[in-house]
């Protein structure tokens, strides 16, 4: 019997090493897929815009990704701030050297830097407005991630927001049904269903920033199955907060 009470502590396969590059990119092009058609790019666009609301729009952005993986995310944000006329510096830090080469080699990608580098030792030349994350806040334990929230605070100057799963029977058996059928990478077969058992409910936000000593902070419940997660310093402060 499959539990949802606490964050399952298994590790998935993308967490393990020499994983073939053809692996990893199939896993990619898939991740950048239910990320379009499940809206997670829409959250990520809501958490951009969520922290941007009071900022001038001829101000440069400098916007950093953590676990940028295929870079899709940021691509998408290069869109939207084409549309918007707003003029962006963006950066994606992945671990993997696998996937800091995928996100390079797209086209789509042009004119995104990426740093192969553990975000913790990611060296910036000017402090980024705003730190994201996007699917990566579930591959961490509890410990870890209060260190990553205390670590997003000190080296922004906006603030930071988080794009990961809610943990819930439903989505679990969904995503696991959908991608049984429609997902060819066994990276994904495999680590989406996990992926939904190390993600989070509610109480366990509350807990996390209780114990990193960040208050307040916004948590929204979006569609399908994921939380909006954000922080602003205090000086830029508004919106839903707990």
């Amino acid at each position: 019997m499959t539990s949802f009470q606490h964050r399952s502590l298994q590790k998935e396969l993308l967490d393990g090493n020499n994983i073939p590059f053809d692996h990893i990119r199939m896993n990619m092009q898939e991740l950048d897929r239910i990320n379009h058609y499940l809206g997670g790019h829409k959250i990520t666009l809501a958490g951009l815009k969520a922290l941007l609301n009071d900022i001038p729009a001829a101000e440069k952005i400098r916007i950093v990704e953590i676990g940028s993986g295929g870079g899709d995310n940021l691509r998408v944000v290069k869109e939207w701030a084409i549309r918007e006329g707003r003029e962006v510096k963006l950066t994606g830090v992945d671990y993997n050297a696998a996937c800091i080469t995928y996100a390079q080699g797209q086209v789509q990608n042009e004119g995104i830097s990426f740093m192969h580098s553990d975000y913790k030792a990611a060296q910036f030349p000017e402090k980024p407005h705003i730190i994201f994350s996007s699917l990566f806040c579930h591959h961490f334990s509890d410990e870890e991630l209060v260190y990553m929230l205390q670590w997003m605070r000190q080296n922004t100057q906006l603030g930071f927001f988080i794009n990961d799963l809610h943990r819930h029977p439903l989505a679990y058996h969904s995503i696991k049904v959908i991608t049984r059928f429609l997902s060819r990478s066994y990276l994904v077969k495999n680590d989406a269903p996990l992926s939904v058992l190390r993600g989070f409910i509610q109480r366990d936000w509350e807990r996390l920033f209780a114990k990193a000593g960040i208050a307040p902070f916004g948590c929204q419940w979006k569609w399908a199955f994921r939380w909006l997660v954000t922080y602003l310093h205090p000086h830029e402060q508004h919106g839903d907060h707990i």
